[in-house]
């Protein structure tokens, strides 16, 4: 079988979250169970592009409203990733340094899928499913239905996976000249809310929709910044498919950014070890639980309520356990948690910014990892944490319903709390820091964490399984 993915993001040529984890990854298991896997993204100004070796496999035109432009096709030559990549370059459109934020990006983005289904008309043959990848690639299946000059490629079997739908893509109907010339009596597949929605798009025309947990696709029929009754509608060719990770990169035992390698039978000396360079390097007391929090600083991730529930823990619970933060996101809320710093006991400390190296030392260093996410897809910290005997602190919501359960009951292991509140984070809080002190129970649940399978094989055969039935001939 042969799977083309296209996707804005793909780690490690260009990544701003986990839709880039998984378009990386994905893939690569594809080709490992003999499937021909090939990924088409933005060709972004990257450190990626400019150390690999590209060659040219297509030049086309073609059309952006009435602007007529030029796009090249490279593909990188040595398959480093392990499957075959691909980078549509549109010259001043997509060769830019960051892969969002433009105010162009309307533009940019429905230009690169135009470019990529012209540049799957040209192919000499067909590729078995077309995966696109939330809004950036939503257009794909309509085009290829309803576009004239594209409608040879209608028998393509095409699969959307939702990895957030709060971001949509919207544009306004002024902006349907883009589109290439397609049907007019279909150009109610476009519309959601009276406005192009390249993501409601996507779920009317794809063949199938997935999303990155069960339990998103259960929320989303309840919240999903408008979308409700679409996924309400269309929930008969839904599915939910729970992101893996990457076990080989996720692995304390050969990790290259941490010094203390440790497996399942020394986890508690190479976590103390890795505990002690925090301290040392952020000045924290080693003997209280290291409770961390590795993300965006932003809303949808409750960063906004860390200040008063780091605050408020050490005024109800007492100074019993450190705070460490890397992020950054809201301006306030980085403003804020920097400005708990100088009220630290040797308790609390935050790096401002981006910083690979710093996290991988913090899931392998931290007692505990806090996730108080008002929205989470799937959410992979709390597996990456995990695979490194980190205890889980998380929200029941989305994907971190579906990979943690409390340790109060049967066969638990973390720690969840229902409402994205102060007080139910503080609470949660509080019963990390009563577990901590039970060296034997916390003992048992790291050995059972580290344990957990949250590779990406079962998910590869699920996606796997929603291909074939979309082309029962191919096996």
């Amino acid at each position: 079988m042969e799977i083309l993915h296209v996707s804005a993001e793909c780690y490690p040529v260009a990544k701003a979250g986990g839709l880039g984890d998984v378009v990386g990854a994905l893939p690569q298991y594809q080709q490992q169970y003999g499937h021909t896997a090939k990924v088409v993204m933005p060709m972004y100004k990257t450190k990626f592009l400019l150390e690999n070796e590209w060659e040219v496999v297509h030049k086309g035109y073609t059309n952006l409203g009435s602007w007529w432009f030029i796009y090249t096709v490279i593909k990188e030559k040595t398959n480093k990733l392990g499957f075959d990549l691909y980078l549509v370059d549109i010259n001043g459109l997509l060769d830019r340094d960051k892969i969002y934020g433009y105010d162009d990006d309307t533009e940019r983005f429905t230009a690169f899928q135009i470019s990529v289904v012209d540049w799957v008309s040209a192919w000499k043959h067909k590729p078995d499913t077309v995966h696109v990848h939330d809004h950036h690639a939503g257009l794909i299946p309509f085009m290829f239905k309803y576009v004239y000059r594209y409608q040879h490629l209608q028998d393509i079997p095409t699969v959307l996976t939702i990895h957030n739908a709060e971001y949509q893509g919207w544009m306004g109907w002024d902006k349907s000249y883009f589109i290439p010339a397609y049907d007019s009596w279909k150009s109610g597949m476009l519309e959601w809310g009276s406005a192009i929605n390249p993501l409601a798009s996507g779920i009317k025309c794809a063949w199938k929709v997935t999303t990155v947990s069960p339990s998103y696709l259960d929320e989303l029929r309840h919240s999903a910044n408008g979308l409700e009754a679409l996924f309400e509608y269309e929930k008969g060719k839904c599915v939910g498919i729970l992101n893996g990770i990457d076990t080989n990169v996720w692995d304390p035992a050969k990790d290259k950014y941490i010094e203390n390698h440790y497996s399942l039978t020394t986890n508690k000396d190479g976590k103390l070890r890795s505990k002690t360079l925090l301290c040392e390097k952020f000045h924290l007391d080693i003997n209280k639980p290291l409770i961390v929090f590795i993300g965006r600083l932003v809303g949808e991730k409750g960063a906004d309520m860390l200040p008063q529930a780091v605050g408020d823990s050490f005024y109800y619970i007492g100074r019993k356990m450190n705070f460490l933060i890397l992020g950054s996101g809201f301006p306030a809320v980085e403003a804020h948690l920097t400005g708990l710093q100088a009220l630290s006991r040797g308790d609390y400390s935050i790096y401002v910014g981006y910083n690979e190296t710093l996290s991988h030392l913090m899931y392998a260093g931290a007692d505990f990892i806090l996730m108080p996410s008002r929205v989470e897809p799937c959410g992979l910290n709390q597996m990456y944490a995990m695979r490194y005997g980190t205890v889980p602190i998380v929200r029941n919501t989305g994907g971190l319903r579906d990979t943690v359960v409390d340790f109060g009951d049967a066969g638990g292991y973390g720690i969840r709390f229902n409402n994205p509140a102060v007080g139910d984070m503080t609470q949660a809080i509080w019963r990390a820091v009563e577990l901590y002190q039970h060296t034997e129970k916390m003992d048992d649940i790291r050995d059972t964490i580290m344990q957990l399978d949250f590779s990406w094989e079962t998910s590869v055969k699920q996606y796997l399984d929603l291909y074939a039935s979309l082309h029962p001939v191919i096996v």
